[in-house]
């Protein structure tokens, strides 16, 4: 799958990522992973550290799939505002996905840190500014509600926006809680403490092409003409999995984004926090710990990548454009790196997690949206839940046939 074109950022700021062998014998493993991205990484994590017998495969390197064109924001907040979330499945589980999220960002942290993981953590604040002046009621009732539900926010005018950003917006909700991150370094770094400390096995350049289910195992076949026989497997292949089996609920569309060279100075960005919008699609941008501007969004409702690459060189215009405008004061800008990648949502917002019709004693972690790296870490945690205790209680917020209004524990 054609997943993204351009010069990518991530990739740049770990030229000599850790290697892995192609697989070229016949193994076993308690579960299987495939997909060696921030998914597969974080999966691995939460069952190796309970004593899985764990092996990962990917069919490129590592974190060189959706992975490398990740933004590498982390937020507790979400495309699908909490508005909408309790509008389609009820107060509860509304603010319980929001809470998940919350955890997630710091979760994430606390990985970081407990490994001493080289991902360029960071805890970050938000600005999510109102695009027009039409989007203040929705915007105020959002942060009456994420206020009411003890989330860290702040309601900001126009005064006081432009007291702290170059810029005005007619409203703006300022949070707290919130990360970026490297997400190329954090798949990197992570699968290479697991394999060192915790006997996780990886393989790159292995890929899988069928695989068979027994009553009690699976079986899989490489390319390369090994098998793995394993009890369990997670699918954290990202957009990939809907070449395996199409979801409903799931649709692909385009995204860009371009990164701007090195700068000394961040005139007129009140502490370098994140920043996006109320407009969709939304703009978003936030800064690197190298000094660059990373900026994104205005994406297409195409998934044909020749159609998404051709509008590249103009979205990367476009993209620059919007960062001079904010921030006048940067002076010169120029866009060193920039990209346009396929990007997958789902239709209710919420990621898709967990066992699927027709793959029997297989579980998939698809963190669809804009804040895939949180969902996967949710599914890591729900999923190795699953897989060692039979059980998790937020399971049933995510399963593949979920209802779209009222979902209870059925």
């Amino acid at each position: 799958m054609d997943l993204f074109t351009g010069k990518l950022l991530w990739p740049d700021t770990l030229p000599n990522p850790p290697a892995y062998p192609a697989l070229d014998d016949d193994i076993e493993c308690d579960v299987l992973i495939i997909g060696g991205g921030v998914a597969g990484a974080l999966c691995s994590y939460y069952l190796t550290k309970q004593g899985v017998k764990t092996v990962l495969v990917e069919k490129r390197s590592i974190g060189a799939g959706t992975t490398a064109a990740n933004s590498g924001i982390l937020q507790c907040s979400n495309d699908k505002t909490l508005t909408s979330c309790i509008n389609s499945f009820g107060e509860r589980n509304g603010v319980r996905f929001y809470q998940l999220c919350k955890q997630a960002v710091s979760e994430l942290g606390r990985i970081c840190s407990e490994l001493n993981l080289d991902a360029d953590y960071r805890n970050r604040n938000c600005l999510y500014v109102a695009s027009k002046e039409k989007d203040i009621g929705s915007l105020q009732k959002e942060f009456e509600l994420l206020q009411k539900h003890g989330f860290s926010v702040g309601y900001w005018g126009p005064e006081q926006i432009s007291r702290h950003f170059s810029f005005s917006k007619p409203g703006a909700i300022f949070s707290e809680g919130d990360a970026d991150f490297n997400p190329y370094k954090l798949s990197n770094r992570l699968i290479e403490a697991l394999c060192s400390q915790f006997g996780l096995r990886a393989y790159t350049n292995t890929e899988i092409i069928s695989h068979i289910a027994h009553e009690n195992h699976l079986v899989f076949h490489t390319k390369n003409r090994s098998t793995i026989t394993a009890s369990k497997a997670i699918i954290a292949t990202g957009y990939e999995a809907q070449q395996l089996k199409h979801n409903s609920n799931a649709f692909l569309e385009s995204t860009y984004a371009m990164a701007t060279q090195q700068l000394e100075s961040f005139p007129g960005w009140f502490d370098q926090c994140l920043l996006w919008e109320t407009a969709r699609p939304y703009l978003y941008l936030r800064t690197t710990v190298d000094n660059r501007i990373v900026v994104g969004g205005m994406d297409e409702g195409t998934n044909n990548p020749k159609e998404r690459d051709s509008m590249l060189l103009r979205k990367k215009d476009l993209l620059l454009e919007e960062a001079k405008k904010l921030f006048p004061e940067l002076g010169e800008l120029k866009a060193e790196y920039y990209w346009s990648a396929t990007f997958g949502s789902t239709h209710d917002g919420f990621p898709l997690i967990g066992p699927q019709e027709a793959f029997p004693h297989c579980y998939f972690a698809l963190g669809y949206g804009g804040n895939g790296t949180v969902y996967s870490t949710i599914a890591g945690q729900i999923l190795s839940s699953l897989i060692t205790n039979g059980f998790h209680p937020d399971a049933y917020l995510f399963r593949f046939d979920r209802p779209s209004r009222q979902l209870s524990h059925s």
